[in-house]
C-alpha cells in the first residue's frame, strides 16, 4: 500500500468517526423557535452580518423589517439595495439622526429612540414578520435612551414564538446578553481607521 493510499484511508476513517458523532448530535437537535440574537463587540461586522441574515430571510420567503437606531441618518448601501430591490419583502425604517456627538441634543436623541422602539414593538408583534433587525439599538440602550428592563421584558413576554429579533451595536448590556439565545462578540484585531483611512463605501456603509 502506497503512503498516499495509507493517508487517504486514515483520513477516511477519521472523517467517518467525526460524521457519526455529528449525526448523533444533530439527531438531538429537533426544536425550532424564534431567537433573540445579539451582535456586539468592538470589531467591525455587527450590522454587516445582520444584513446577511436579512438576505437569507428574503431568500427563504420570510418577511423582514429593519429599524435603524442612531446612525439612521447615513446613506448606506444596504438601505439603498433593499429599498430598491426588495421593497415588498423588507420594511426599512429609520429612527436615528446620527451619533450623539453629531446631534448634540440628548432629549431629541431620546425621543427618536423611543419612537423607534415603539415602531419596533409593532413590527415584532406582527406574526407575519419573521425577522426584525434593530440596528444599533445597543448604543441607544448603552446611553440609556431606552430602558433595558422594558426592552428585555418585551422580548421575553411579547415576541411571537417563531419571530427572530436581532439587536446590534457595541457594549450590549448584561441583561440583554443574559436574555438572548445567540450572542456573537466581534473582536477588533486591526482597523484602517487607526492608520488614517476614513470609512469607505462598500466596506463600511
Amino acid at each position: 500500500m502506497s503512503e498516499n493510499t495509507d493517508q487517504n484511508e486514515r483520513h477516511k476513517a477519521k472523517m467517518a468517526k467525526i460524521k457519526a458523532a455529528r449525526d448523533r448530535m444533530m439527531a438531538t437537535k429537533t426544536e425550532e423557535k424564534g431567537l433573540i440574537i445579539v451582535h456586539t463587540g468592538p470589531g467591525k461586522g455587527k450590522s454587516s452580518s445582520g444584513f446577511g441574515m436579512v438576505m437569507r430571510c428574503v431568500a427563504h420567503g420570510m418577511p423582514v423589517a429593519v429599524v435603524q437606531f442612531i446612525k439612521g441618518a447615513m446613506a448606506t448601501g444596504e438601505r439603498a439595495f433593499l429599498e430598491e430591490h426588495f421593497p415588498d419583502e423588507v420594511q426599512f425604517h429609520v429612527s436615528g439622526e446620527g451619533f450623539t456627538w453629531e446631534t448634540q441634543d440628548r432629549e431629541r436623541d431620546i425621543a427618536k429612540a423611543e419612537a423607534g422602539w415603539e415602531l419596533a414593538k409593532e413590527l415584532i408583534r406582527n406574526p407575519e414578520i419573521r425577522f426584525v433587525m434593530l440596528d444599533e439599538i445597543n448604543i441607544a440602550l448603552r446611553n440609556d435612551y431606552l430602558n433595558i428592563d422594558d426592552v428585555v421584558d418585551f422580548l421575553l413576554s411579547e415576541k411571537p414564538e417563531m419571530t427572530h429579533v436581532l439587536l446590534t451595536g457595541r457594549n450590549a448590556k448584561p441583561e440583554l446578553i443574559e436574555a438572548a439565545d445567540l450572542v456573537t462578540e466581534m473582536t477588533l484585531l486591526k482597523h484602517p481607521f487607526r492608520d488614517g483611512i476614513k470609512a469607505q463605501a462598500g466596506v463600511e456603509f
